[in-house]
């Protein structure tokens, strides 16, 4: 395994990471300690969760599985979307932030979360009361870094810049939708980020799996696919997106890989990325992934790849979650 500083923090992190959306709803309780296991014996030591996963059950199954193991891992967990109808059930509020907090702790059994993120911008409440409340967090030993997630490039910039004029604790990383089917970060979150020193968690680096060539079209699903047993997750099979996971697949055959494995190494390689999030569903899966450390993309494989992408640099994100 390869580790990297997360941003410019002397925190190290598996390059590889595991993410644990599908806990709970399409991996069930024992299949996802497997998967958490085989990862941790695999020297992956970064996993990421959020509280509204799997209905919260995502946090629960992390916290049993690490009975005895939470010493080899770097935790992280979300709060922020929404957890109810309320009006103080989302958001980033000093009020919700600390609720969520004690919540999650609860349910993985620990006593203190090492990576703390906000999961999108809140418009309805002041940065200064969210990073105030962050660095109480980490004051109280209950959080040791934090993060955001779904930040706009000046959002974050905002953040950084309230951060060391009050003397507040800095985020150290930030999750985004990055992958060869979404380069839209390369345009200003990228920059920044390099600037300021913040670590790209990238999510959804396989593009929910259309990068690994399984999708023919938007009418073929596969059984068992992320789009047959989430049909929500249609909406983003989309026929340029489909295409380059075609070719994608047609290169990484070229050159014995798989197109998962291809499009993940192409990943750890980018510019203020600290570690790629990659779900699982199986052992299996995890384990031809965990390829994707192995390789080194030759400078020509490299540019190939950043060529037949070149048109994802532009456009909407694949993906981004905010409050409405």
């Amino acid at each position: 395994m390869r580790y990297r500083r997360l941003g410019n923090s002397g925190l190290h992190v598996s390059v590889f990471g595991l993410g644990t959306n599908a806990f709970g709803k399409r991996a069930d309780k024992a299949a996802s300690v497997r998967i958490i296991h085989h990862a941790l014996d695999r020297g992956v030591n970064f996993i990421d969760t959020a509280n509204i996963y799997a209905n919260t059950e995502s946090e629960r199954i992390i916290g049993e599985a690490l009975a005895g193991r939470r010493h080899e891992v770097v935790l992280a967990t979300k709060a922020g979307l929404p957890m109810g109808p309320g009006d103080n059930d989302r958001g980033s509020s000093r009020f919700h932030l600390m609720r969520e907090l004690e919540n999650s702790l609860s349910r993985l059994k620990t006593d203190y979360v090492d990576l703390y993120q906000i999961h999108t911008f809140d418009p309805n409440t002041p940065l200064e009361e969210t990073l105030r409340a962050l660095d109480d967090m980490v004051r109280s030993g209950k959080v040791r870094y934090i993060g955001a997630s779904n930040y706009a490039a000046w959002e974050l910039m905002k953040a950084l810049g309230i951060s060391d004029r009050q003397g507040y604790v800095r985020y150290v990383s930030t999750q985004t939708s990055y992958s060869l089917a979404d380069r839209t970060p390369e345009q200003e979150l990228v920059p920044v980020c390099l600037d300021q020193g913040v670590g790209i968690i990238p999510y959804f680096p396989l593009a929910g799996g259309i990068l690994s060539g399984k999708y023919g079209s938007a009418d073929a699903v596969p059984a068992g696919s992320r789009a047959d047993k989430d049909p929500g997750f249609r909406r983003f099979l989309g026929d340029r997106t489909i295409a380059l996971g075609q070719q994608v697949s047609k290169l990484a055959a070229e050159l014995g890989y798989t197109a998962g494995v291809l499009s993940l190494a192409w990943l750890m390689d980018r510019p203020a990325v600290s570690t790629v999030i990659v779900g699982a569903t199986r052992v299996e899966q995890l384990e031809d992934n965990l390829r994707s450390v192995e390789i080194s993309l030759q400078p020509e494989v490299a540019q190939e790849l950043d060529a037949i992408s070149e048109p994802f640099r532009y456009g909407k994100p694949f993906a981004v979650y905010r409050l409405s």
